[in-house]
């Protein structure tokens, strides 16, 4: 349960009355969002109220009127889903930067330079945001706001989500203990093991991360495996 100190304000307006909850930030907005969060887990204090910061209650007639319960958890998650949440600067800060990093981060491994076929660096794709102007909104989800910010950048970047197929040969020395730790990276679309024991595959994976796979092979193989860019 998370503390007072460390709690926001949801609150709700139905039925001329306000109701309000103390609640996590994080744990409300993934709750707002669909995740699978439970109530009781999020909230400082399990109570409603007509006013938190004065400690005033609602009447049980008013919350049975509005709500047609007086369980606190399912009023709880009712004004979450529904209300809003008054976040602090800093806790506005903080969760649209941990957002921002997690959206540059996904786009980066994901989506290519349709022009030269090769990833955009992280640095590239979060100037773009800048000079696109993007607002990340905390209460969106991560999905939601990467297809936002792709709309936004690609009037000032040329990029794009693809899939590439890359082919692999790894040496008998290496394949057994390597094929596990490939065969995690991406989806394999054809595979075969050689008589001399080495083994042979194609990789399907995002284009972005053609470089974490050679990455890879090399530690595996000791700079040993043979690849070609298929497509």
């Amino acid at each position: 349960m998370v503390t007072l100190d460390d709690a926001v304000i949801a609150r709700l307006k139905t039925h001329s009355k306000t109701f309000e909850v103390f609640v996590d930030p994080d744990g409300a907005l993934g709750l707002k969002r669909g995740d699978a969060v439970k109530i009781e887990n999020i909230l400082a204090v399990e109570e409603v109220f007509s006013d938190a910061k004065n400690g005033d209650r609602p009447s049980e007639q008013d919350l049975l009127n509005s709500f047609g319960t007086l369980d606190p958890f399912k009023i709880a998650e009712k004004i979450v889903t529904d209300g809003e949440l008054h976040l602090t600067t800093e806790q506005r800060k903080r969760i649209q930067e941990e957002k921002k990093k997690r959206i540059i981060s996904i786009i980066a491994q994901n989506a290519i330079n349709p022009q030269t076929k090769g990833p955009h660096p992280p640095a590239r794709i979060e100037a773009a945001m800048d000079e696109a102007k993007v607002n990340i909104d905390p209460v969106k989800s991560v999905d939601e706001m990467v297809n936002i910010t792709m709309k936004a950048i690609r009037p000032i970047i040329p990029i794009r989500f693809e899939e590439i197929e890359i082919a692999m040969k790894i040496p008998p020395d290496y394949a057994a203990k390597a094929y596990g730790d490939i065969s995690a990276f991406g989806k394999l679309t054809r595979e075969e093991w050689q008589g001399d024991g080495s083994w042979v595959g194609v990789i399907s994976i995002p284009a972005g991360r053609q470089d974490d796979l050679y990455s890879l092979l090399n530690r595996l193989t000791k700079g040993n495996a043979e690849t070609k860019f298929l497509k």
